[in-house]
């Protein structure tokens, strides 16, 4: 069976040509079609529905809740470390 290839330019050939035209444009145009691209990015958000939204939120703040816990128990062990090393601070 026969492969049909395609003639594509490397990757080098399109990174010039597209430094070739950002050149050739102005800033106004180089802001036009950033907006342009921000506005069709935009238009393929999708909103999640009230239950994934609350699925999503309550996956978040487990996860908070998790990463707190680690933290808190790195900094008790750490502090312990400490202390045991230097001893406990004068004056306190």
């Amino acid at each position: 069976m026969a492969r049909k290839v395609i003639d594509e330019p490397s990757e080098e050939v399109v990174a010039n040509a597209k430094k070739d035209r950002a050149a050739r444009r102005g800033p106004l145009a180089g802001l036009i079609v950033f907006l342009k691209q921000v506005v069709g990015e935009l238009k393929k958000v999708v909103t999640p529905t009230r239950k994934e939204l609350f699925s999503y939120t309550g996956v978040v703040l487990v996860f908070v809740v998790i990463m707190m816990a680690i933290v808190y128990g790195l900094d008790q062990l750490f502090s312990f470390i400490v202390i045991f090393v230097f001893g406990t601070p004068a004056g306190g």
